[in-house]
Parts: structure tokens; C-alpha cells; sequence
């Protein structure tokens, strides 16, 4: 299973590194990639269409990252709000409020953590070894 990570820009590269941070520590694979919505819609599509489990695209400003991505594939999207300008707010919105049809999760504002987590317990769905790491990592945070 695999995880694919997609940067709207180099600058989105320390929420990236939060992501990476704990799907290491999962053991789960990943690619990370960078790829505009806007400057580089071909290539977003083509991500989209490649054998990925769940795909978590971080950008910032408009944030169409996400949704494109969304229209491209029946699998996972998690978007991941950057705070580049009015605290992040206007990225929010524009991952939370996509059209129906066109499914994204998301996650706090810069909250690279919980998108990593989120998208090892969909992994999980169907790992029972991940499955048994994430309640080892809740049982963690409870003492």
C-alpha cells in the first residue's frame, strides 16, 4: 500500500516533511511530488491516475490541489490546508466547500500530522499490521 504526497509548491515542503515524519514511523510507503493545480493541471491529472492507495495534496491560497486531484480518482484524497495568507482560512474553504460529488477530507490548517495519521487509518482498513501500530500510537498518547 501506498501513499502518495503532493505539494502544490516547494514552499508547502515543511508541511510535507510532517506528513513523511509519521508515515516513516509507520513503515508506509510513499512518493512526494510536487505539482500545481493551476501551473501544472496536466500533471496533476496524470498523479491522480497512478496506483496510489490515498494521495494527500497540500497547498496553500486557493487550494484547488485537492479537488483536482478528486476528479481524477475513486480513491482517498486527504487535502491539507497551508497557511500562506489569511492564516490559511481561504485554503480551508476552498478544500471544505468543494461540489458535491467530488469528495475530500481535510485536515487542520498546516496539520500534516493528522493527514498522515488519517490516511494510515484508511490503510489500515485493510492491514491488520497497521491496524495493531495505530492502537499501539493511541495507547501511547493515553499515557
Amino acid at each position: 500500500m501506498k501513499v502518495l504526497v503532493v505539494m502544490g509548491s516547494k514552499s508547502d515542503s515543511h508541511i510535507a516533511e510532517k506528513v513523511t515524519t509519521v508515515l516513516d514511523e509507520f513503515g508506509v510507503d510513499y512518493d512526494v511530488e510536487v505539482a500545481s493545480a493551476h501551473r501544472n493541471p496536466k500533471k496533476v491529472e496524470e498523479l491522480a491516475k497512478k496506483d496510489y492507495d490515498v494521495f494527500i495534496a497540500i497547498a496553500g491560497l486557493s487550494a484547488a490541489l485537492p479537488g483536482v486531484i478528486a476528479a481524477h480518482t475513486v480513491k482517498p484524497v486527504i487535502g491539507v490546508p497551508v497557511s500562506a495568507k489569511l492564516g490559511g482560512l481561504d485554503a480551508l474553504l476552498s478544500i471544505a466547500q468543494l461540489p458535491p460529488g467530488v469528495p475530500v477530507a481535510t485536515v487542520g490548517i498546516d496539520n500534516g500530522k493528522n493527514a498522515a495519521l488519517l490516511a494510515i487509518e484508511i490503510l489500515a482498513l485493510k492491514d491488520d499490521e497497521l491496524r495493531r501500530k495505530l492502537e499501539e500510537y493511541r495507547e501511547k498518547m493515553r499515557s
